[in-house]
């Protein structure tokens, strides 16, 4: 196999389900399914998702220019590695999704949606992720990095989404993160339907979701805006020396999150609203028959609003930026 995303747009099984070069043996598991299996002794298992949103193409696009040169035994593999594109079927048809948005149906949450085509691809996922991480040898250590690109414009272009974690973060996996070139990290403070946060809960993983610009369709990336993020991963799959951190990324925690659940629901924010926006005290930022949604804090931000979504999922989040939430808890 010379080159996974070709073929898996194909929708096609390839010829051959698997095979070995001078550094690695691979295995076609399925759909957008791949591992990859150094024969060097590794001490990580890493999990590389991309395209569970199919318009979402440039993480996409960089996950498999890092791919090829594995597979055609130029490159050395320093992990244990689980390749998954997400959303084939989405992919092709460069939506989003088909029926249902396969983001919020991990932890077994698919069952409540299980006629359509996303709760068998999240089940299918699950099952992968499952398998690879009991396939662990000893004590090696988990990774997921799940790559997307946002909807809207953000003050912060790259930036990640931590989910709920009752452990402390490696320090290592920290010090990826900042060198990847992210300018923000927003922590969840609860249990969601994401993929990352299925890894997490479910199998101790140190997980992110990573965001990486706006989402555009294939070929009309810009991927040299995500040089510091692809470099990063070259170095995380080849064994190479990681690029220099040029900043901190700022840390932000969900402090409320909007949730439509009906017809009447009003989001009162444009289209023209980037994430990280900020709002003052006491805005009204969204409503639905009786209840509304202000702004609690001194000052919160505003990250994937979306007034669009369907019922009894998520139209936005509300955040404080940590060093802001500590000031305001001193005064």
């Amino acid at each position: 196999m010379q080159d996974f995303l070709q073929q898996t747009l194909s929708g096609r099984v390839p010829q051959e389900r698997q095979g070995k070069n001078a550094h690695l043996s691979w295995q076609w598991l399925d759909e957008g399914i791949l591992s990859l299996t150094p024969h060097a002794p590794t001490s990580q298992a890493l999990v590389l998702s991309a395209g569970i949103h199919g318009n979402e193409t440039a993480p996409v696009e960089i996950l498999n220019l890092l791919l090829t040169p594995l597979l055609r035994g130029e490159k050395p593999l320093a992990v244990r590695l689980l390749v998954l594109l997400g959303n084939p079927q989405a992919l092709r048809s460069g939506k989003r999704y088909q029926q249902y948005d396969i983001n919020r149906l991990f932890g077994g949450r698919w069952q409540q949606v299980s006629d359509v085509a996303e709760a068998r691809r999240a089940m299918r996922l699950e099952q992968a992720l499952e398998t690879f991480w009991r396939n662990c040898i000893g004590s090696e250590t988990r990774w997921h990095l799940d790559l997307h690109t946002a909807i809207r414009g953000s003050y912060h272009a790259r930036f990640g989404v931590m989910p709920q974690n009752l452990r402390p973060w490696p320090d290592d996996f920290m010090h990826w993160l900042a060198a990847a070139g992210l300018e923000a990290l927003v922590f969840h403070r609860s249990p969601g339907g994401t993929f990352t946060h299925f890894s997490c809960e479910h199998f101790s993983a140190a997980s992110c979701t990573l965001e990486l610009g706006k989402a555009l369709p294939f070929g009309e990336n810009d991927l040299t805006q995500f040089s510091a993020a692809q470099q990063a991963l070259a170095a995380l799959l080849y064994g190479d020396v990681l690029p220099a951190i040029e900043a901190s990324p700022r840390h932000y925690r969900v402090a409320q999150q909007i949730t439509r659940h009906g017809e009447d629901f009003v989001l009162h924010m444009g289209p023209e609203t980037l994430n990280f926006t900020a709002f003052p005290q006491g805005t009204l930022l969204a409503e639905e028959g009786d209840t509304r949604y202000y702004v609690q804090q001194a000052r919160e931000y505003v990250l994937f609003p979306n007034p669009n979504v369907a019922p009894g999922l998520r139209a936005g989040l509300m955040l404080v930026e940590e060093n802001e939430q500590t000031q305001a808890l001193a005064l």
